[in-house]
């Protein structure tokens, strides 16, 4: 009967041991999941932050320009010697400001379909990870 109850005792002991294990290594995988996750958020923060950077810095390089060039437009009708000329100058502006408008207006939109793309990016293995676990754990 000692004996039995020793056993009982000893696999009692092993199964609560296990267990223990068992749970102490899950909340450890779910911490270490979770410390991953607020990595991947704050990588998304500070891509977006660059990213807007990058943005705004663009945005006003092309006004600075574009106010430069306008300037330097009214300088010429000014000095224009004829109303053909004032004409010509002003058709020139005109074309060059728009073609400059709609290249600025293409490389701002890649800015932002990049910006989009890698701010989202380590959410998007976040996801996939977590879907990855939980498949994992059926």
């Amino acid at each position: 009967m000692n004996q039995t109850l020793e056993t009982m005792t000893t696999a009692s002991n092993e199964a609560v041991k296990e267990g223990f294990e068992k749970t102490l290594s899950a909340v450890n995988d779910a911490t270490k999941f979770h410390k991953e996750t607020v990595d991947a958020m704050i990588e998304s923060v500070t891509v977006t932050g660059k990213g807007i950077e990058t943005v705004n810095s663009n945005a006003v390089a092309y006004a600075k320009s574009a106010m430069e060039e306008s300037v330097a437009v009214t300088k010429a009708v000014a000095s224009a010697k004829s109303v053909q000329e004032i004409f010509e100058i002003q058709s020139d502006y005109a074309k060059s400001a728009m073609d400059t408008y709609l290249s600025e207006l293409n490389k701002t939109s890649e800015l932002f379909s990049d910006l989009m793309k890698n701010s989202a990016k380590p959410i998007n293995d976040r996801v996939s990870a977590a879907i990855d676990l939980a498949q994992s754990q059926r």
